[in-house]
């Protein structure tokens, strides 16, 4: 006769899980902060590859870049944020950890790939071929058609995105005066984010509509819940390194630094997005990624620890500031006027980078 185990008990061990697994790696003496950038790592690449399932799903282009990315490539932030709040750390790290976030994806990370690949918005127009039949030239000139108004659409959505950027950053910005984000402004920045992604969330049931697609899918539960695993992954390993770096106080690699240590951890992903789209052709998928992974850092990331305590601004906020309105100035332009980014533009926000890292680190 089969023994019965009562449903309390499954529970129970899907508890234990996560601590088994913690245990098993904290086991591993001095290997294990790489094992916890491993696991970090490799629940990364797991949210990477449902997302690439999903955009054949409904989330395509620029929708998939604004609305899902952000929540993958983004989510090491906003769990970095929810740490310090929840254990009383300092707020001056969790902005640091959004400036570097932020100002790396802008500059670094869209400028290299524009530097190797170029990224371009509007497709280069091709010169007309006078000797093709009517038939075909009209069928072709129609797809053609088609396609150049779907660069149209993703230039004017990643415009759209850009100017988000440049609203939440300001807004953040005009908090941060005083030297202080209070419970009230975080409250705001937290209530613009949801505003913007209830915005995008109508854009895709809107795009769905125009393609005759019914809903989102059936598998998007399955995407979901893998996202899932993935995220709980991306928590487990964030709140281990997190706690390791707080207890080393001297070196480079310390409390002092956490706020970069962590920014440059999260755009990891960030990066292996832009590099892998840039590679694949598909540079409006890599804009949208890194300009809508900006709206997580700042203004979500920075209003949730206000929720928490008063955030109080540390020294690289001014300097953060200038930089990155200065590149999503320059990223505007480039799209609107010139429909790419041109290599030399790419050359000009590794430098600027550069001087962030000056400014931040060296002075």
């Amino acid at each position: 006769m089969q023994e019965y185990v009562a449903p309390e008990f499954f529970f129970i061990r899907l508890f234990l899980v996560p601590q088994t697994l913690i245990h098993s790696i904290e086991a591993n003496g001095d290997y294990k902060p790489w094992l916890f950038l491993a696991l970090f790592v490799a629940a990364s690449f797991l949210m990477i590859w449902r997302l690439e399932a999903m955009s054949a799903s409904g989330f395509e282009g620029t929708v998939l870049g604004t609305l899902v990315m952000p929540y993958c490539s983004g989510l090491g932030n906003l769990i970095f944020a929810f740490i310090l709040g929840r254990n009383g750390g300092n707020g001056a790290d969790v902005m640091t950890n959004s400036l570097v976030n932020n100002v790396t994806n802008m500059t670094l990370v869209l400028g290299l790939p524009a530097i190797l690949w170029g990224i371009r918005v509007l497709p280069k127009k091709g010169p007309a071929r006078k000797t093709v039949k009517m038939n075909v030239s009209a069928t072709l000139n129609k797809k053609a058609g088609t396609v150049g108004k779907t660069h149209a659409l993703n230039r004017l959505s990643l415009l759209l995105t850009l100017t988000a950027v440049l609203f939440f950053t300001g807004a953040v910005w005009a908090f941060g005066r005083d030297g202080i984000i209070t419970f009230n402004e975080g409250l705001v920045l937290v209530g613009l984010f949801l505003f913007w992604q209830c915005f995008h969330v109508i854009d895709v049931l809107k795009h769905n509509v125009r393609q005759g697609k019914s809903g989102f899918g059936w598998m998007l539960p399955v995407d979901l819940a893998l996202l899932g695993l993935g995220a709980y992954g991306i928590y487990l390993s964030t709140e281990w390194l997190v706690d390791w770096v707080s207890h080393i106080h001297t070196g480079f690699i310390s409390v002092k630094y956490l706020g970069w240590l962590s920014g440059w951890l999260m755009v990891l992903p960030n990066a292996l997005l832009a590099f892998y789209y840039s590679w694949r052709g598909q540079p409006e998928t890599v804009y949208a990624s890194q300009v809508g992974d900006a709206h997580v850092s700042i203004p979500l990331c920075v209003g949730i620890y206000a929720l928490y305590h008063t955030l109080v601004i540390g020294r690289d906020f001014q300097v953060g500031m200038v930089i990155l309105v200065g590149a999503t100035l320059v990223h505007f332009l480039c799209v609107a006027v010139l429909g790419q980014l041109p290599r030399a533009v790419g050359w000009v926000l590794v430098a600027a980078y550069g001087i962030f890292l000056y400014k931040g680190l060296l002075e």
